[in-house]
């Protein structure tokens, strides 16, 4: 089932959270609602199951109009961050629950609800827990059961709200790799909402990157990193070093440093500030170019897959590298020492302009 999202705004007394917001969720697409908090993610997610209502705008499944649809009439799935199974229920019963609501004529039989409680716990791997109670549960083990819960009443369209937020960080890791290939096998709309920008490039088909009520950038993982829409975007995807400079004449001043752009129609000087990832920058104990700027190795944090170094730059910013081991290794960088901090090929980023 698809979603189409048409100029949907909401907002909470005096406050707008949603800001005429337009986007599409094709059919069988896993989505991220990604941002920072009060960007307005968990309530666009609730709007679109009918637990909020909206102020203008539409919210279309497979192009019918569900403003006049009850949460049960959507036939949607919601998965909540605190799990929600119901404590003096075992796990069966908690899976089981959608399915015994339902009214005389569309509730299956006892057999049928039986067979399909078990073939939802084994999709979820945790068929051997149907006698045990939340309590009895590891965090990860109760989020698929609130995960097979929703899936019960075959829903054409599943919300998960920071599914795994309360969960430690080796699980969460360990959770997001089991949806993404829960959902490569069922092919189900999905939509969740996340703060985690490493869980967003990981799940999702497509990423929504929302700040306050708006939408930033729509994209793959792929094109959202890469390719990032604004200075906001570039900012929340990863870690970067800020510069602030000045352009010039189609030249770019920071610190020491000057740096030719492209082709612009601006001539005139303006206050600009250059977005450069950690991994975009190489350290050398000579200049290899005009590009390179002097710097002195404040701290080198060895652990992990990469070798972190803080510096201070020669006009006192701070700045942030991530070289190989076997490039640190191969270099001997040490405290204290000065050094040249360059971008490696040519990648200087700022507002307007990638070089």
């Amino acid at each position: 089932m698809s979603i189409i999202i048409q100029n949907v705004s909401k907002a909470f007394g005096d406050v707008d959270v949603l800001k005429d917001l337009s986007f599409e969720v094709k059919t069988g697409e896993l989505i991220a609602l990604l941002g920072p908090s009060g960007s307005g993610k968990t309530t666009l997610l609730r709007s679109i199951a009918g637990l909020e209502v909206i102020d203008s705008g539409n919210i279309l499944f497979h192009g019918d109009d569900t403003k006049d649809k009850t949460v049960q009439e959507r036939q949607v799935g919601f998965v909540f961050q605190h799990y929600a199974l119901f404590k003096h229920m075992t796990v069966f019963e908690n899976v089981a629950f959608g399915l015994r609501v339902r009214d005389k004529k569309s509730r299956p039989s006892e057999s049928e609800i039986e067979r399909k409680v078990h073939e939802l716990l084994q999709l979820v791997q945790l068929d051997y827990l149907g006698k045990r109670y939340p309590s009895q549960l590891s965090g990860g083990q109760r989020q698929r059961i609130a995960l097979a819960r929703a899936l019960a009443i075959e829903p054409q369209l599943l919300l998960l709200d920071e599914p795994f937020g309360a969960l430690d960080a080796k699980v969460r890791k360990e959770l997001r790799k089991w949806l993404r290939r829960l959902h490569d096998e069922l092919h189900i709309t999905s939509v969740f909402v996340t703060h985690d920008v490493e869980e967003a490039l990981e799940v999702a088909d497509r990423i929504v990157i929302m700040n306050e009520g708006r939408i930033e950038q729509i994209g793959t993982p792929e094109e959202v990193y890469h390719h990032c829409a604004n200075a906001f975007v570039y900012q929340f995807i990863g870690n970067v070093n800020l510069f602030h400079g000045r352009v010039e004449d189609k030249v770019a001043h920071f610190g020491n440093v000057s740096v030719s752009l492209p082709e612009t129609s601006e001539q005139e000087t303006k206050d600009t500030v250059f977005y450069v990832r950690p991994h975009d920058l190489d350290i050398h104990h000579s200049a290899p170019d005009s590009t390179a700027f002097k710097a002195k190795i404040d701290h080198v944090h060895l652990a992990g897959p990469v070798v972190r170094v803080d510096l201070t730059s020669e006009w006192g910013d701070p700045v942030h590298v991530e070289i190989t081991q076997d490039y640190y290794l191969s270099m001997t960088f040490q405290k204290g020492m000065d050094v040249f901090v360059s971008p490696k090929d040519g990648r200087l980023f700022m507002q307007d302009y990638s070089i």
